[in-house]
């Protein structure tokens, strides 16, 4: 059992506290922006909760963040009443948000310069994964503490990974949305053609999905974009967020990201209809409107 802080009870970061409080059997001080939400964990899971990120990470072995994107993280950490204030030397700072590499290489550089660690450690899998603790966490830091922290972060995930130093982590998070991003386009056009062409979509699905056109995307969504359902998962607003990172990322390396640019164009087309909050694979309702 290790002493842990858990920073942001969103809805990923809720659940994943509760695994490491009950799957985990931590010691888990928690803070939320929101008090009542730190409250309704507490309630649930027992544990503690803090009045500041500071107060939240004193003494703690492994300290978690998982807010909103680089601007909370830094006023989480860095800022005032941040974690890296109350922080003991040795400590891990273990950023669970989707950020970008940049941050995360400012981070671990903040932290090893009040002697703790840092692995940037963005997870994939939405809210079900969280809930389940079945999440895909990509990791970016040193081996040596990598190590460390991967008992501890398995009571959230399924598959751990160390891919490479601070920010790699990062980096990898933004192609998992880079290939999201264009298999639900994909799946989207496809499901618009077959209604399109008279087709049975569950019929259709149920034979495309055992090749090679099949994915997570196709056997988890298709039934709730036939039926045009989209009040759930991860938000279309999120995944801008996610895809702006990526685009700003690709811009500093020269990667040509032409797919990835035109689907973000196309979630904004989402937001403009109102569905900023609908799920990602509303991209269906676009090519329906």
């Amino acid at each position: 059992m290790a002493k842990v802080a858990f920073i942001g009870l969103g809805v990923m970061g809720f659940p994943m506290a509760g695994h490491l409080k009950t799957k985990g059997g931590h010691d888990v001080t928690v803070y939320n922006r929101t008090a009542s939400k730190a409250a309704a964990w507490v309630s649930k899971f027992g544990g503690k909760s803090a009045p500041t990120p500071a107060e939240a990470a004193a003494n703690a072995d492994f300290v978690f963040t998982c807010v909103g994107n680089d601007d909370d993280l830094r006023s989480v950490t860095i800022g005032k009443g941040g974690v890296l204030e109350g922080m003991k030397k040795g400590a891990v700072l273990i950023d669970n948000t989707t950020a970008s590499a940049e941050v995360a290489r400012e981070l671990n550089e903040a932290a090893k310069a009040k002697g703790c660690d840092f692995i940037d450690a963005p997870v994939s899998g939405g809210q079900a994964g969280a809930e389940n603790g079945v999440l895909t966490v990509m990791c970016g830091g040193d081996e040596a503490v990598f190590q460390k922290t991967r008992a501890v972060i398995d009571a959230y995930a399924r598959m751990v990974g160390l891919m490479g130093p601070a920010g790699s982590g990062q980096l990898t998070k933004m192609i998992n949305q880079i290939c999201i991003a264009g298999i639900v386009q994909g799946l989207a056009e496809g499901i618009h053609f077959g209604k399109r062409a008279g087709l049975d979509i569950e019929k259709v699905i149920d034979v495309i999905s055992k090749g090679a056109a099949g994915s997570w995307q196709m056997e988890n969504r298709h039934k709730t974009m036939n039926q045009g359902k989209y009040d759930f998962g991860f938000a279309v607003d999120w995944m801008r967020k996610d895809l702006d990172i990526v685009l700003t990322e690709a811009r500093a390396n020269g990667a040509k990201l032409p797919l990835t640019a035109l689907v973000d164009q196309f979630y904004g087309d989402v937001q403009a209809i109102g569905g900023s909050r609908w799920d990602t694979s509303s991209l269906l309702a676009r090519l329906e409107k």
